[in-house]
């Protein structure tokens, strides 16, 4: 006798990706569009499905189960052959113009591997890149003249698609002793750097007295003062440069909060080029 076959619901597994995503039901109600209740039914479905739980609720958010796990990468590959069918049966109507914002520190380990992916499945496609500080970028999508744009945003204040969370941390000189100094010299980049906010409230928690050093928005010059052993400064853990080590627990800096590296849209950009450069900057930037 045949076995029967059996086939996954493609509605629930892009559902439970972005549960799994956003860390949260109700973000990722808001994400696709449905009522929180929605998407709990949707993912109960699932597990149903499956036979066990695929989400566990714990203190940071919602975290994948064991067979969750199992299935996150499977799931992301489905969903990706399934988006790029429906985009290669398009053929011509992915074309026209797209505008991409991005921070500095962004825009090469991060945004690269996506940009090359997307023009290289989209050569007709004209893509822009706009690099700067993640305030501007949100001016720039709240008066249109950004289609998109990712920016580093505190988790507590996300306001936009979370595509993942960075941890943050304090980076020297190679063998420097800046962390030493009081008050503590400090290196930002710039008064509209993402990260001060959090920074500034650190060192008052813990009291530590500090002052501001060289901040010019220039990132290979506050790398270049940085490694010169003039101030410290703070990086996501996966963008500090090679010229700079990340201080350990002994330098007794404050602890910093994890960051949400989060995609922002303008309202009217949902054309089939920016909804595939958005599938592009999900694959290559999402948590697994």
């Amino acid at each position: 006798m045949a076995k029967a076959v059996r086939t996954l619901d493609l509605v629930l597994l892009r559902t439970f990706v972005v549960v799994a995503d956003q860390r949260s039901m109700t973000a990722a109600a808001n994400a696709l569009h449905l009522t929180q209740g929605a998407v709990s039914q949707q993912v109960r479905k699932l597990e149903d499905m499956l036979g066990g739980p695929l989400l566990v609720r714990q203190r940071g958010g919602i975290q994948l189960a064991p067979l969750g796990e199992r299935l996150i990468a499977r799931a992301r590959q489905i969903l990706a052959l399934n988006d790029q069918l429906w985009a290669d049966l398009q053929g011509d109507a992915v074309q026209g113009s797209v505008r991409l914002g991005a921070p500095y520190d962004l825009a090469g380990a991060w945004i690269a591997p996506a940009i090359k992916s997307f023009m290289e499945a989209y050569p007709q496609v004209e893509l822009s890149l706009t690099c700067g500080s993640s305030t501007e970028l949100k001016s720039a999508i709240a008066s249109g003249s950004l289609d998109l744009a990712v920016v580093e945003e505190s988790v507590e204040a996300a306001s936009g698609e979370c595509l993942s969370l960075e941890r943050l941390v304090w980076a020297g000189a190679k063998g420097g002793s800046a962390y030493l100094r009081t008050p503590l010299p400090v290196s930002m980049v710039a008064e509209t750097c993402a990260f001060r906010a959090p920074v500034i409230a650190a060192l008052q928690e813990q009291d530590r007295p500090w002052r501001t050093l060289f901040e010019n928005g220039n990132l290979e010059a506050t790398v270049a003062m940085v490694s010169s052993d003039l101030a410290v400064s703070v990086w996501l853990q996966s963008t500090v440069p090679a010229a700079l080590d990340i201080l350990p627990a002994e330098a007794l800096l404050p602890e910093l909060p994890p960051v949400a590296i989060s995609l922002q849209r303008s309202k009217g950009s949902a054309s089939a080029a920016s909804n595939e450069l958005v599938r592009h900057l999900r694959l290559h930037l999402a948590c697994p």
